[in-house]
């Protein structure tokens, strides 16, 4: 078979779905390739990670006898049959980034939060569905795309097979800490990594006390490299998404604004998101009011 692969939303990140499948294929012999116009494929896949708000699919498929779309960009679908889905991936793919692993050592999250789709699509258990040995063979670099790591009863022992990896280690989505212990902070503390991601996305839970204990039980002492995103344009005003801000730089953390359906966010959101997230102004100007007044000349 000649299979051709389409990574809708660019090649800027891995596709971890199109490495499996392509994996896969090459281990039955068939000739893998990214798609073109030009020349006949057996099947095409085409994946697609991000909605039609961030990622358009704008590509037209006629010469295939089968085209195949998948990804939580086209909604819900099957998962990867298990064969496919325990291929070590093919990271020839993507040659630029070939000391990087990509992948989930945990699939579901029981927080069932109504912006994200992890619990509808994988359901509202964090389950153990991979060793790290599945997709990581040396490389200087991980990148673990799990929702809730800590949720998953097997978590401390793939917290050691990180720990043991002595790889850099990326947690991409961020980790749970309400779900933080003293017992597997002492075991994220002997995992490598330039950073560890937090979220606080609900304005009206008070996550301050849980803030407050990691950074007693860490060893990461820099609040810049710990690291929490605060969800924007979603249910909350103003004054709780500032709250959070100033609340979580109080606490010794770096904040970092994401905002939902940047389109519709109301100007003051923009402009709080760019206060925060460029980090050269937000660790000179310590006031939001501060940033807009000497700023409102310029701002769009």
């Amino acid at each position: 078979m000649k299979v051709g692969l389409v990574d809708v939303d660019s090649h800027n990140f891995p596709n971890l779905c199109l490495m499996k499948l392509s994996a896969y294929h090459k281990a039955q012999g068939d000739t893998v390739e990214w798609w073109r116009p030009a020349g006949w494929y057996d099947v095409v896949y085409k994946s697609r990670v991000f909605t039609d708000t961030y990622s358009k699919d704008n590509i037209y498929i006629a010469n295939a006898g089968e085209v195949i779309k998948g990804g939580t960009g086209y909604g819900p679908g099957p998962d990867l049959p298990d064969v496919v889905e325990h291929q070590y991936p093919d990271y020839s793919l993507y040659p630029q980034f070939a000391d990087t692993a990509y992948g989930f050592l945990t699939r579901g999250c029981p927080r069932a939060c109504s912006f994200c789709i992890v619990s509808g699509k994988e359901g509202r258990r964090s389950r153990h569905v991979a060793d790290l040995s599945e997709f990581w063979d040396g490389q200087k670099e991980i990148k673990l795309l799990d929702a809730n790591l800590l949720a998953c009863q097997d978590h401390e022992k793939l917290l050691v097979q990180l720990a043991d990896s002595r790889a850099m280690v990326d947690i991409c989505q961020g980790l749970d800490i309400r779900l933080t212990t003293p017992d597997n902070v002492a075991l994220l503390n002997k995992v490598r990594t330039k950073a560890v991601h937090f979220a606080w996305d609900d304005p009206n839970t008070d996550l301050t006390p849980y803030f407050r204990r990691f950074v007693e039980l860490t060893n990461i002492k820099s609040d810049r490299r710990r690291r929490v995103y605060v969800l924007t344009n979603f249910g909350s005003t103003h004054e709780q998404d500032l709250y959070r801000v100033d609340t979580l730089r109080g606490l010794g953390y770096d904040p970092y604004v994401m905002v939902y359906e940047r389109p519709t966010a109301p100007k003051i959101t923009r402009q709080l998101q760019r206060w925060v997230n460029n980090k050269r102004i937000f660790h000179t100007v310590d006031r939001f009011d501060d940033y807009i007044h000497s700023n409102v000349k310029k701002e769009v």
